[in-house]
């Protein structure tokens, strides 16, 4: 399909901001690694990384990917067709399972932390440190997890820019309180690893306090008490309808995931140190996939409310090439300057860490422009209200490929953890061929 300059322009503006947003909200995880490593080595880094890792899966099963994209999609859906009313009744539902589910989840981390260290098979030293880090960051999650909520009416109205300066403000404070706070400057108590957990709280309690002024003042799209008292269970079960198969697909994903975690954690804090810094790394290039997947999800929700087909399959495609350009130029980076990368998280003393990390980042590399396309085709599918496609792509590349693979690597051959970047590969190669077949096929005749 041949690119329109009006239509770069259109995803650009939804994409940009979204990408800016969520890359700075990486950018906390990887401030609080990357200063950790450097204050503790191994042990910090895979304390603080187990948690964040435990923490932020659970996040984005229930909210980031599971009720957000429910709220965009039905807000986005229902502003393309003009019912504004209904778009605000969807976000309040929206909003008010989100607090919910944030409570339950703080609880349990707040409460359980030093159990949930242990069933991840962590030694001693780690779950220390990692458990009292949890207990503190299980306060700022909850908070994050409702501004996700506010965030995802925001993108549904085609507002990604606020969201963009929340996030410029919880890294402010982020960065300026972890390196007081870890370090012990400016007059601070050094606090090491529980430094990091606070400043990271601090931030994200600020953050969800901007948005919500922002919503309650100046938003076209805002939470109305009177959706909470006038309860529609009927339209709560269309947010779960679109909400649920998303939660699923991320945690087909992501459950997988940490369970791969938990497995790296029995070759050592060196190697799990490796692993979570790649990882860390890696997750500033899913940002452009996932701002992509947002302006698909967003724009083309629009189109489709407005019965405008053709749009919706030319807003798709550019987001697609758009943001499988973008990683790919990511994925350069990983191949021509890995070691640098690495040794920006950890002291230089941890050779080993180093040496394993630039392996497992260059192989990384191969599954950029897979990721991309599966990211940002699954965020059109959610845009049309196809939630359930990504969902079983997610439950095949994830628990037939990469699991069974994962265990026969670890368990059986005890190989290194260079080998699990490998099975992550052929697992993204999978799931963005797939999805993208799915696509074509699946929308051939209903976006022409």
């Amino acid at each position: 399909m041949k690119l329109r300059k009006d239509t770069v322009i259109d995803v650009l503006k939804l994409a940009l901001p979204a990408v800016g947003e969520m890359t700075l909200y990486m950018m906390i995880w990887v401030f609080d690694t990357m200063m950790v490593g450097k204050y503790g080595g191994n042990i910090a880094v895979s304390s603080v990384g187990l948690s964040s890792e435990i923490v932020y899966t659970f996040s984005n099963i229930l909210i980031a990917c599971g009720i957000s994209i429910g709220i965009t999609s039905l807000v986005a859906r229902n502003i393309g067709a003009k019912r504004i009313d209904l778009a605000e009744e969807y976000a309040t539902l929206g909003f008010i399972v989100a607090v919910f589910v944030a409570l339950i989840l703080s609880f349990i981390f707040f409460f359980f932390s030093h159990e949930i260290f242990k069933l991840a098979g962590a030694q001693e030293n780690v779950i220390t440190l990692g458990s009292s880090f949890m207990r503190i960051a299980a306060i700022g999650i909850g908070f994050n997890m409702a501004m996700n909520a506010l965030n995802a009416c925001l993108r549904g109205s085609g507002n990604t820019k606020t969201p963009l300066i929340a996030s410029i403000i919880i890294n402010i404070i982020n960065i300026g309180l972890d390196y007081s706070l870890i370090f012990g400057k400016f007059g601070f108590p050094e606090l090491g690893i529980k430094g990091a957990a606070i400043a990271t709280c601090t931030a994200q309690i600020v953050g969800f306090i901007f948005i919500a002024f922002y919503i309650a003042k100046y938003s076209k799209i805002k939470i109305r008490l009177k959706y909470i008292k006038d309860f529609n269970l009927d339209m709560l079960k269309g947010l779960f309808k679109l909400s649920i198969p998303s939660s699923m697909q991320e945690g087909a994903f992501s459950i997988s995931r940490l369970l791969g975690a938990f497995f790296i954690v029995s070759l050592g804090t060196i190697a799990f140190a490796a692993n979570q810094i790649t990882t860390t790394i890696e997750s500033i290039s899913f940002m452009p996939g996932w701002g992509f997947a947002v302006a698909a999800t967003t724009l083309v929700g629009h189109k489709i409310g407005e019965k405008d087909y053709k749009k919706a399959k030319e807003y798709a495609f550019t987001s697609i090439f758009l943001g499988t350009v973008i990683m790919s130029a990511c994925a350069l980076l990983f191949l021509i300057i890995p070691h640098i990368l690495i040794t920006a998280f950890i002291t230089s003393s941890e050779a080993e860490v180093i040496r394993l990390g630039t392996y497992c980042l260059m192989i990384a590399a191969i599954e950029q422009p897979f990721m991309a396309v599966s990211m940002i085709v699954g965020g059109v599918l959610k845009g049309s209200g196809d939630t359930k496609t990504p969902f079983k792509v997610s439950l095949i590349s994830s628990w037939v490929i990469r699991m069974p693979l994962m265990i026969i690597i670890i368990f059986i051959l005890k190989l290194s953890v260079i080998y699990v970047w490998i099975i992550t590969s052929i697992q993204w190669a999978f799931d963005g061929i797939l999805i993208y077949t799915l696509f074509k096929k699946k929308l051939r005749e209903k976006l022409q």
